[in-house]
């Protein structure tokens, strides 16, 4: 190893971006990674010999990446394609209720216009407007503050700008400021659905959230090949800088000695000594002792009644008729209240549940030339109850048939190739990211305060650290990347608080309270 060496539990996306930029600061890193692959909740099911995302589908804030790349001398395109897509996705009530929200905001306005008439699309134009101030006030003074909270937020802002600060709406729910912003309420559906985005309600979740408008109208790309191209992408750029990986190496546990992280033990009982640990992962999973007693008080519990929302996924290949699906498909439910009373207060599959459907050999338009069979992710939102009550299969039989109801009142009927669908539950989610109950997103977004309740990168541990989806700045690919990138110039700053070391260079944008 070079200057030291840290080990990165977890290859997904938050310790990929660690692990590239703590090399390029000529640190020794060692990737350890219990799947076969890198990627994390980014990962493929595969059916009939196909691969199918079955995780993150939806790539925006491109600018994370290209920063990313750009900061070790690297080029984004040069490792990965990524196609923009004109319309975000098609959004469908009914056979004849159907709306396409378009990336121009022009077009945008003017299907608006035609499904729920001029008024509303007046409002939607202030919408974006507001939307894009909310995104431009935070995205400096929070999502690259690697030490977020009120106060810091403030100063950051500036007491002189508190006009702004206000701006950011946090004591007021997202359906609150939706209804006042839109007449239909198919419209307020469609844009309270950015609080399932972090895996929230948007009866409980702060109208902050609308800034995902603005993040989507930045752009949203279609990643050639699949998702997991881009994991694979920031894999051969870490190896590039010398980054070790070790695959099929689960960890145990974390050593802890002299009152700081010395390294990790592997399950096959394997020691390996570090000056610094980062864990990508669930930060629940500490807590939940999966990594030992030692490091159980390294972050708050989170309750379970503060849970991120769970899904249950079917991955299918299927011939799709009826409907003109794109990339991106929303089919929503008749009663939005009862969706969300039932995964977060009874805590139940939805009676009623809206469904997203990835139609991975679809692009952005109406293209005549359909495939004969689509590769498909169906999602519908579930409690994350995966470490408790469990849903049986007479339960996901039940919700199967809801689905099917739904996408036939749309206008869609499928129907599935010789190879059955691959269906995954709260309690599969919960197998794959211990300690969560299936929980996606780590801590849900509910009221103002949640957003600082996430854990930072650093740790109570000294020599500790976290990256990933549950930790600040919030989840999705970008967000994780961002935390990755937070992490590692935390440990680096800790390393020049301790002893003589010159970085190479400074991220752009990233902020050291």
């Amino acid at each position: 190893m070079r200057d030291g060496n840290v080990v990165v539990v977890g290859a997904g996306i938050g310790g990929l971006a660690c692990a590239i930029d703590l090399a390029y600061q000529g640190i020794g890193v060692c990737v350890v990674e219990r799947g076969k692959a890198v990627g994390g909740k980014m990962r493929e099911c595969h059916i009939a010999g196909r691969a199918i995302d079955s995780g993150p589908t939806v790539f925006t804030m491109r600018w994370v990446f290209d920063d990313l790349f750009q900061s070790v001398e690297a080029d984004l395109d040069h490792y990965v394609t990524l196609v923009p897509l004109e319309i975000l996705a098609r959004h469908a009530w009914s056979a004849e209720e159907r709306l396409d929200l378009f990336a121009d905001l022009g077009c945008a306005a003017e299907a608006i216009g035609r499904f729920s008439g001029s008024v509303d699309a007046a409002h939607f134009l202030s919408f974006c407007v507001e939307a894009r101030a909310i995104y431009r006030t935070l995205k400096g003074p929070f999502l690259t503050e690697s030490r977020p909270g009120p106060v810091m937020l403030a100063r950051r802002i500036g007491l002189h700008r508190l006009s702004q600060l206000c701006g950011i709406r946090p004591f007021e729910t997202l359906w609150q400021a939706l209804s006042k912003q839109f007449r239909d309420p198919r419209l307020r559906q469609l844009f309270g659905r950015y609080a399932t985005y972090n895996g929230s309600s948007p009866f409980a979740a702060p109208a902050t959230l609308m800034l995902i408008a603005h993040v989507e109208r930045e752009g949203v790309w279609q990643v050639a090949g699949g998702m997991q191209r881009l994991a694979e992408a920031l894999e051969r750029l870490a190896i590039s800088l010398g980054v070790v990986f070790r695959f099929d190496q689960e960890a145990a546990g974390i050593v802890v000695e002299g009152g700081r992280a010395r390294g990790v033990t592997l399950i096959s009982g394997e020691r390996i000594d570090a000056d610094a640990v980062v864990v990508n992962g669930d930060s629940a999973a500490l807590a939940a002792g999966c990594f030992g007693n030692d490091v159980r008080t390294a972050v708050p519990p989170i309750a379970g009644k503060d849970r991120s929302l769970s899904a249950v996924t079917w991955a299918r290949v299927a011939r799709a008729e009826g409907f003109p699906l794109l990339r991106h498909n929303v089919f929503f439910s008749k009663d939005y209240a009862g969706e969300f009373a039932d995964l977060f207060d009874r805590r139940r599959l939805p009676a009623d549940p809206t469904v997203y459907i990835c139609a991975q050999d679809r692009t952005d338009g109406d293209d005549p030339r359909q495939p004969d069979e689509d590769r498909l992710l169906l999602l519908v939102n579930a409690p994350p109850t995966g470490d408790g009550e469990s849903f049986d299969a007479v339960e996901i039989d039940r919700c199967e048939r809801r689905v099917s109801r739904l996408l036939e009142r749309c206008g869609l009927s499928l129907s599935d190739g010789p190879k059955a669908a691959v269906i995954t539950t709260p309690r599969d989610f919960h197998r794959l990211f211990p300690g969560t109950g299936g929980a996606l997103y780590g801590r849900a977004s509910h009221g103002w305060k949640a957003s600082f309740q996430r854990p930072t990168s650093q740790t109570a541990i000294p020599g500790l650290y976290l990256a990933g989806g549950s930790t600040h700045p919030g989840a999705g690919l970008p967000m994780a990347a961002l935390s990755g990138r937070l992490a590692a110039w935390r440990l680096i700053s800790d390393r020049l608080s301790i002893r003589r070391y010159h970085p190479a260079a400074i991220f752009g944008g990233i902020s050291m309270a």
